[in-house]
């Protein structure tokens, strides 16, 4: 017996030692030292010897399973270190530049907003913002827009319950302001702002900046050296614009503004603000003394300028989430 377990140790010790992979190295424990294994069998066996036998035979059985089993544990850590490492190798190549992650960057209606708004910081405009959610009263009755304007009908505005709308314009912050401050004011609010409108130059929420500027003496020349100032940093010097006069309730006189649009070989105006001298009526819902003073405000839609500026058919390229028009600005 103790023969047979010389044989079997030295026997496996070398096979221990020629295993290539953790696979052979679990075969090999299996066939020795697993349940049905050839040293498993033999102490089992250990019954049918004698009892003097008994202590050595198993002492010599005990010895030769340990030293199997050291040797199994030492080869299994030297093969799975030359796995990891043989796997590295194939995956990994450590001399490669690493992957950065994507980087995102403004959507081109924020970036112009704030190009925008930095125009008129440089000519001493304060930024102010006011709620999407508006009262009828500051939307529509403090810019003396009529209980029968058209505006206010349902195909034009929003409402969320009666007396209160989306509001249609970012104009309404203009009211809020004038509200809490004396003059001289100077505002741009920029904001969004829903409309029941939507084709290609139109959408239910777009993007506005208002512009409120009221002080002794301001007139109408003042209003269009600001927007033309406005107009050549953000189209260039060869922009082509023109005034129409127009009519606002909260403005008069008022005007639109239009900019030449050329998409493709077609080219057409396009009205990108209205504007106007602020109508006495607002004043006297602000509590200001329309004697005194005088001021003018106008709108203008970013989506629109951006369309100008770039060439753009549809507002509704704008909101499309297409990345493959978005990563061109």
């Amino acid at each position: 017996m103790k023969d047979k377990l010389e044989g079997i140790r030295n026997q496996t010790l070398s096979q221990v030692a020629a295993a290539e992979s953790l696979r052979d190295l679990e075969e090999i424990r299996v066939k020795v030292l697993g349940r049905k294994g050839m040293l498993t069998e033999i102490l089992r066996g250990l019954s049918t010897v004698s009892a003097d036998e008994r202590p050595a035979i198993g002492q010599a059985a005990n010895e030769t399973k340990r030293a199997i089993a050291t040797a199994i544990d030492a080869r299994k850590e030297v093969l799975a270190g030359e796995e990891r490492a043989a796997t590295s190798r194939t995956a990994v190549d450590l001399s490669l530049p690493g992957r950065r992650s994507a980087r995102g960057h403004m959507h081109l209606i924020s970036q112009l907003t704030d190009e925008i708004v930095d125009i008129f910081a440089e000519l001493g405009f304060q930024v102010a913002t006011g709620p999407d959610i508006e009262t009828e009263y500051y939307n529509f009755d403090s810019l003396n827009t009529p209980p029968d304007h058209p505006a206010r009908d349902l195909h034009d505005t929003f409402f969320v319950k009666p007396g209160v709308v989306l509001r249609t314009q970012t104009s309404p912050v203009q009211m809020r302001v004038m509200e809490a401050t004396q003059p001289p004011v100077a505002v741009v609010v920029p904001g969004r702002v829903y409309r029941v409108d939507a084709d290609a130059t139109h959408s239910p929420m777009f993007y506005q900046i208002e512009g409120l500027l009221v002080d002794e003496g301001v007139s109408f020349a003042d209003l269009k050296g600001a927007i033309m100032l406005f107009v050549r940093k953000v189209f260039g010097a060869d922009a082509e614009v023109r005034f129409r006069p127009h009519f606002f309730p909260f403005t008069e006189p008022s005007a639109e503004v239009d900019i030449s649009w050329s998409v493709g070989p077609k080219s057409e105006w396009l009205e990108i603000l209205g504007c106007g001298m602020v109508h006495p009526e607002v004043f006297r819902y602000a509590g200001y003394d329309s004697e005194r003073y005088t001021g003018y405000a106008f709108g203008m839609g970013v989506e629109r300028i951006a369309m100008v500026r770039h060439g753009i058919d549809s507002i509704h390229h704008l909101y499309e989430n297409d990345l493959r028009f978005l990563e061109q600005f």
